[in-house]
């Protein structure tokens, strides 16, 4: 798993060298730093859709719990950042296993995803368009750390699975609050 780990992230790392791509990757790790990106989402969406403030509060909170819970993974399991390429920014800690930045992206687009499903949104054509996008930014946020070079493929797919992990088992208390 390790040889293949280093194959696929030295492969994606090469995309790195296009200063388009190289930028728009770092401009996705800088707004992905600790959630921030998700977190404002959230809290922009609990301002705007004053129904369902609660459901956006709660999503915001499973989305800062998976990060949360992705540093503690780190310390435990303490696997350190691809060492083979150099990488295109800096980062706040040394371990790579999970993707923190994974974990957030994926638990947001989970559990803002889950505020459509009653389609109650329809009045707020931004908040609509905005969680259209959070799948495919969320996407490009975990591609973005292989391209900076600063996490394996399998720290980036632990993250995803995390963060989607957290924000599905929170559905429940997301639902049984949508209306407030």
């Amino acid at each position: 798993m390790d040889h293949l780990d280093h194959r696929i992230l030295s492969a994606l790392r090469m995309y790195g060298c296009d200063p388009r791509v190289a930028g728009a990757a770092r401009a996705l790790s800088w707004a992905g730093e600790h959630g921030a990106v998700w977190l404002a989402a959230g809290l922009a969406g609990a301002a705007v859709d004053g129904a369902r403030r609660g459901a956006w509060l709660r999503g915001t909170a499973l989305t800062a719990g998976a990060h949360l819970v992705s540093m503690g993974v780190k310390r435990v399991v303490r696997r350190p950042r691809p060492a083979h390429i150099d990488p295109l920014v800096h980062t706040a800690g040394r371990h790579s296993f999970p993707s923190s930045h994974a974990a957030s992206a994926t638990a947001a687009a989970v559990a803002f995803g889950m505020l459509g499903a009653r389609g109650r949104l329809g009045a707020h054509a931004a908040l609509t368009a905005t969680r259209a996008a959070l799948p495919p930014l969320a996407t490009a946020m975990c591609l973005s750390r292989l391209i900076v070079g600063v996490h394996y493929p399998s720290d980036v797919a632990a993250g995803a699975a995390l963060g989607a992990l957290t924000a599905r088992a929170g559905a429940r208390w997301m639902r049984g609050g949508a209306h407030d």
